[in-house]
């Protein structure tokens, strides 16, 4: 009789994309930026993409030092104010991180989104896309909330949800929230002597979600609240989570070490969970390709506008299609690169003729193969 085996904690030397978010707290003090802790990390960054992973990391701490340079009171600040101490402080943060990797031979790439950047299906494929390069040239994304126009982010919360938005944008396998707790607890130990620490969560219940409290950090607005959200979106989009406490040198050294923490299990793998949201959703018309464009999609191949011959249905960027073949049988589905107007232009031409039927340079898919299910 078969045994079930015991379900096994992620191995952070296993990722093979890593989006890792670091709070205001662990980068900010009251003596300014921690750039020693902020050297260590680099040395986990670089040691992770020795052994071929991909990192992207998601910071905070815009705010917290842009205040400082303009000497604003302690205290919670006015919206204005954190808009204006972010535009500072977000020049100092992106050069601190290229000061800090540089020496390992990584090139840093700065990345300024809002959570609407990767709700909205046509701002999703644009930050998918620009990742997806800034990966494969082998750079390091830098990514931070854009809080100089991001109101609402500033108001509600830090970069918990927005990191595990970005790690289902990418396809990552693993989160980690670098923290000020070691963990998630059933109530918060700071408060409460007798909490319990959650080593392994494989689902994230009701009961779960009661048990998070409330911010316990002078810098970081985030709590645990915020981080159950990101862990839910997380785990839904095939992505494991940790939360861990990050402020010791070489966090992501001591979390491979078997250091304390939590980790939520991802529901399935990133790629599955991508084509599983693809596939739910409701087409808002159809793409009919010929012959040749059936053989090259069931070959894995993205939909190139020549092997289009009809375009159905009124739709945007980014919004969902049907994929029917020449007979009309349902192939698929796929979002669109391009409104229905312009794939009525394009239909049967080759890439390379885009930017003269539509007078810009457009993508040279109609239909990338990473954002259709056939």
């Amino acid at each position: 009789m078969a045994t079930l085996m015991p379900l096994q904690a992620p191995d952070i030397r296993s990722a093979k994309r890593l989006v890792v978010k670091i709070g205001s707290a662990l980068l900010v003090d009251g003596e300014g930026l921690r750039r020693q802790w902020l050297s260590a990390l680099a040395l986990d960054v670089a040691e992770a993409r020795t052994r071929g992973t991909q990192v992207i990391l998601v910071s905070s701490g815009s705010i917290a030092l842009g205040r400082r340079v303009l000497h604003l009171p302690p205290g919670p600040l006015a919206l204005e104010q954190s808009q204006a101490a972010a535009a500072v402080g977000q020049i100092r943060l992106a050069r601190a991180y290229e000061e800090v990797l540089a020496p390992h031979g990584i090139t840093t790439a700065q990345v300024l989104v809002t959570l609407e950047d990767t709700e909205d299906r046509r701002r999703y494929l644009n930050s998918r896309a620009t990742m997806e390069t800034l990966l494969g040239l082998g750079t390091v994304p830098i990514v931070n909330e854009n809080d100089t126009v991001a109101t609402d982010e500033i108001r509600f919360g830090d970069n918990d949800r927005l990191a595990a938005q970005i790690a289902v944008t990418v396809g990552a396998d693993q989160l980690v929230l670098l923290s000020d707790v070691d963990g998630f607890y059933s109530a918060n130990p700071k408060e409460d002597p007798t909490a319990q620490r959650f080593d392994l969560v494989e689902t994230i219940t009701p009961a779960l979600e009661a048990m998070a409290g409330d911010p316990v950090s002078g810098l970081s607005k985030g709590g645990m609240k915020t981080k159950i959200m990101a862990a839910k979106t997380a785990v839904a989009g095939g992505c494991a989570m940790a939360i861990t406490e990050g402020s010791a040198m070489r966090p992501l050294k001591a979390l491979e070490q078997g250091a304390a923490r939590t980790w939520f299990v991802a529901q399935g793998d990133p790629q599955a969970a991508r084509k599983r949201w693809i596939n739910a959703m409701k087409p808002r018309g159809t793409i009919r390709v010929d012959a040749g464009a059936v053989q090259a999609l069931q070959a894995g191949k993205s939909l190139l506008p020549a092997g289009v011959v009809a375009v159905e249905g009124n739709f945007g960027r980014g919004d969902p299609v049907e994929i029917a073949g020449p007979m009309g049988e349902v192939l698929g589905r796929g979002l669109t690169r391009y409104t229905a107007v312009e794939a009525v232009q394009i239909a049967g031409h080759r890439s390379a003729e885009i930017v003269a039927i539509l007078g810009y340079s457009g993508r040279a898919a109609l239909i990338h193969r990473d954002d259709m299910v056939i």
